[in-house]
């Protein structure tokens, strides 16, 4: 049978079965298939099953259906298919076998539990294999201890790449687990410097016993050589050795073995791992240094976590260049957005300057009066936009006390009633005098709503009979009030809307700063609560603020049912 499964949304994990020739998907209680996403219309869209097909169709939803990331109003479904309403994703599967499907190439078999019995000759605990790698010095062959030993720390080396993303310290936990398996006396981990091509130390570790605060001779020749020729090098007895007993540090610093491995990465060699073993210059002239201690097993396991090293450092890097990517890319589009509100702010306080001087010139106080109003509008709009970014930009918990919301609207409207008027527009209020007093803060909930009932009458501007209407509910679902703010102003293109709540998106034009509405929803969703969108274009708008009275619930927002200035919800 065909089923939708939720990967992403308030219903995370919930699934549906599509048993029927037709059924809806939205917010209402009504649908088969409902979700709880404040971005999901009341009835979003259909699933239309015929014939084995099934079709998703939108039903003219606010905020539109997605199939695989693209916009459709029709859609025949497949199995994998992503469908994306709202905020909530969901995958949708034909419940078919459906060809090259892994299911149809497996076959279960039974057979009496007795055959199979008689059939086992050996059984190994399911915890045996981690305990295994934690003590292979317990193995019963020399072979398979050292084996394990190896493996197992190529596993905590896998361990701390995917968990440590410091770059240093996850270098320096890689020298100690090279220390537990190989016997060196020093080692060090160089990685080339992009900038200046010079190679440059990032991890150093000394055996016990051995001098740690003393300086590491690494021999250049050694090195020079590993990079030329792109291979690992295990050199028994460096003062002997021709191709590098011409570095008179091999004999200076008591160099007697060394390790020393390229570390590859996907395209290019960052650096190299460097051991060795150390012995007193003396010695070395005199011949008299005991039998060496490296092998050509551990120069094997040495290049491979060279090898493994490599990539953890080329993806750290990587990662690190994408997050400052990112952070340019925002600092350049806000600069951008910042640059075309200021540069309109300037030229109001320029043309307000320009009229107060012509004022002052001819002593009119009318023109004085005018210049005055708009230089004390346009820095309005200054505090505006610096309250706007303090607000959106800093993280804050809400002061929570009990508050009267009808008394925040009535406190709103207040600061709102000279600009209606300003503009001809009719405020109607309908405040349900039985609201429960809610757990809010105040003052985050006055900002937010004077942000909505603004923007509402600026949409109403202009407008034949500009309306603007105010109304406090219970909503639907237990434990939740609503305040709803309708306007018949020049409503919303569709495509728009879900961009509405994003920084710098304005559909004022050089009216708004662009963060109004995103500062109002940031300020709703710390109270756990949201805002909800419906407009159709040239009829007007209504934004339905939910705020939860006591404690947070999964709920959907419903509508009043009030006759105000008609508004289709969509």
């Amino acid at each position: 049978m065909p089923r939708l499964i939720v990967i992403k949304g308030t219903d995370v994990g919930k699934q549906f079965e599509l048993n029927g020739p037709v059924l809806a998907v939205g917010r209402d209680a009504s649908n088969p298939i409902r979700l709880h996403d404040t971005e999901v219309s009341r009835r979003h869209a259909e699933f239309r099953l015929a014939d084995g097909d099934c079709r998703l169709v939108d039903l003219g939803s606010a905020n539109g259906t997605f199939v695989n990331a693209q916009p459709v109003q029709e859609s025949m479904l497949r199995s994998g298919d992503h469908i994306q309403i709202g905020q909530s994703i969901l995958v949708f599967s034909s419940g078919r076998n459906e060809p090259g499907d892994l299911a149809d190439r497996i076959s279960l078999i039974t057979r009496p539990e007795a055959e199979w019995s008689s059939a086992i000759i050996k059984t190994v605990a399911e915890s045996e294999g981690s305990r295994i790698l934690a003590q292979p010095e317990q193995a019963a062959s020399p072979w398979l201890k050292s084996a394990l030993a190896n493996l197992r720390i190529m596993y905590e080396t896998s361990q701390a790449i995917s968990h440590i993303l410091d770059l240093d310290q996850l270098l320096r936990r890689i020298m100690e687990l090279i220390f537990q398996s190989i016997d060196a006396d020093r080692g060090c981990i160089m990685l080339l410097n992009a900038d200046n091509r010079q190679f440059e130390p990032k991890a150093v570790r000394c055996r016990d016993g051995i001098n740690s605060e003393g300086k590491i001779a690494v021999s250049r020749t050694i090195m020079d050589y590993v990079l030329r020729e792109k291979q690992g090098v295990l050199v028994a007895d460096a003062s002997r050795d021709a191709r590098f007993n011409t570095g008179a540090s091999i004999v200076r610093f008591g160099i007697r073995e060394v390790i020393c491995v390229p570390m590859k990465g996907r395209h290019e060699t960052l650096g190299v791992l460097y051991l060795d073993t150390y012995s007193n210059p003396r010695d070395l002239v005199l011949h008299n240094n005991p039998a060496g201690k490296f092998t050509a097993e551990q120069l094997t396991l040495a290049i491979a976590i060279a090898h493994q090293s490599a990539l953890a450092v080329e993806e750290t890097r990587y990662h690190q260049a994408m997050i400052q990517a990112e952070r340019l890319a925002a600092i350049g589009q806000t600069i951008a957005a910042l640059s075309h509100h200021i540069k309109n702010i300037l030229q109001g306080l320029k043309s307000g300057s320009e009229i107060l001087q012509m004022g002052l010139g001819e002593k009119n106080e009318q023109m004085l009066q005018q210049g005055w109003r708009i230089v004390e509008k346009n820095q309005g709009k200054i505090y505006e936009l610096v309250m706007d970014m303090l607000s959106y930009s800093k993280e804050r918990e809400p002061a929570i006390e009990e508050t009267d919301a009808n008394r925040v609207v009535k406190d709103v409207l207040e600061l709102a009633a000279g600009r209606a008027r300003e503009i001809g527009a009719r405020v109607e209020t309908r405040l349900d005098e039985s609201l429960p007093p809610i757990q809010v803060d105040p003052e985050g909930l006055h900002r937010a709503l004077l942000n909505i009932i603004s923007n509402a009458c600026d949409a109403v501007e202009g407008r034949k009979n500009p309306q603007v209407a105010v109304a406090t509910a219970r909503d639907a679902e237990e434990g939740w009030i609503k305040i709803i703010i309708l306007d018949n102003g020049v409503g919303i293109a569709p495509a728009r809307i879900a961009d509405l709540f994003k920084p710098f998106v304005s559909t004022k034009g050089s009216k708004g700063t662009g963060l109004g509405l995103a500062v109002s929803r940031k300020i709703i969703r710390e109270h756990a609560g949201d805002i909800v969108v419906q407009s159709q274009p040239d009829k007007g708008s209504r934004f339905t603020v939910r705020l939860p009275i006591k404690s947070p619930l999964s709920a959907d927002s419903a509508g009043t049912g009030m006759d105000l200035p008609a508004v289709k919800d969509v």
